[in-house]
């Protein structure tokens, strides 16, 4: 397995906008479906926002029409853009490569790494 490395967190009010990047290892990055997920305090983990491989975005009814997830093959990143932040946004968010399309959703196997915690002040 690769390496991902997230990035963007931070603390900003209710409203407001956050961009998230995870940098991945090129063996995972280029053929892979790749997902955002998120664990607030005392919650499960949910996965909020996936790519895959071929651009296909697919989004938690949460965050639809807010969170926009791409990818830059080249720059080996995917971004996660967080727009009209909620309180309920507040969680440690985790980037997660390669997702693995099983019973009808997409499903991560492999470790997390220490995430990045995103804040939203009421």
């Amino acid at each position: 397995q690769g390496q991902l490395v997230e990035s963007g967190g931070g603390l900003v009010q209710a409203g407001g906008s956050l961009r998230l990047s995870c940098a991945a290892s090129g063996s995972i990055f280029s053929i892979n479906a790749m997902g955002w997920y998120r664990q607030a305090p005392g919650r499960q983990r949910e996965l909020v926002a996936s790519i895959s491989g071929g651009g296909r975005t697919n989004y938690a009814d949460s965050v639809k029409g807010r969170f926009t997830i791409s990818r830059d093959n080249a720059k080996n990143t995917v971004y996660l853009q967080m727009n009209s932040l909620k309180f309920e946004d507040t969680a440690v968010y985790y980037c997660a490569a390669p997702l693995i399309w099983l019973g009808g959703s997409w499903r991560y196997f492999g470790s997390w790494g220490q995430g990045t915690q995103v804040t939203v002040s009421s």
